[in-house]
């Protein structure tokens, strides 16, 4: 009896070479995704957490800007508003809400400006106040008002005498609130 030895055909062959490569292959593949999920995951946290801190920063410029707002619209008819009678109320009012070189300005021409408005027995009062934005970040803003008024005094013969008073106005933020740093009047009309 004769048994015939043949060598391993090339399919055996095959599948014991593929066999250790596809295996090989497999742990090559391992090894590469593991690092770049690695990687993406944390490109991913950091594009997520520059979002983050962008939308934040959004948020905030744009409360400030509103609370900006609704500090010049508040202020502005205190400019506008006085009565020769009671002029200590206006005078601590605009003091109240200021700072900086208009806090500066106003204290110092508050003397000679009681005399004119006693002299000439001066009534203010306010209509509609229409205020605006033009600039602001976090802690300073550019706001303009314009405010309908109306004035009773003696030049005016007791008759009151309608007008619209323009003012520019600069805030900064003194820790929690907004504070007029400088006031303008580019037109006064009446």
């Amino acid at each position: 009896m004769t048994t015939d030895i043949q060598p391993p055909t090339t399919a055996d062959s095959t599948s014991e070479t593929t066999e250790p490569t596809a295996r090989s292959r497999r742990n090559t593949v391992r090894r590469f995704m593991i690092p770049a999920a690695a990687v993406i995951t944390t490109a991913a946290v950091a594009v997520a957490s520059l979002l983050a801190v962008d939308n934040h920063r959004i948020r905030a410029r744009e409360q400030a800007r509103e609370s900006a707002l609704q500090a010049a619209c508040t202020y502005a008819p205190t400019l506008a508003r006085y009565d020769a009678k009671d002029l200590d109320t206006y005078f601590a009012a605009v003091l109240a809400g200021a700072t900086g070189s208009w806090k500066t300005e106003f204290d110092a021409t508050s003397r000679d400006l009681r005399d004119v408005l006693t002299q000439g027995q001066v009534v203010s009062t306010v209509g509609k106040v229409t205020c605006a934005i033009e600039s602001a970040d976090e802690t300073s803003a550019t706001a303009v008002a314009v405010i309908d008024q109306t004035i009773t005094s003696l030049g005016t013969k007791g008759a009151p005498a309608p007008g619209q008073l323009s003012v520019s106005m600069s805030l900064r933020k003194d820790a929690d609130r907004w504070l007029v740093s400088e006031v303008s009047t580019p037109t006064l009309s009446h």
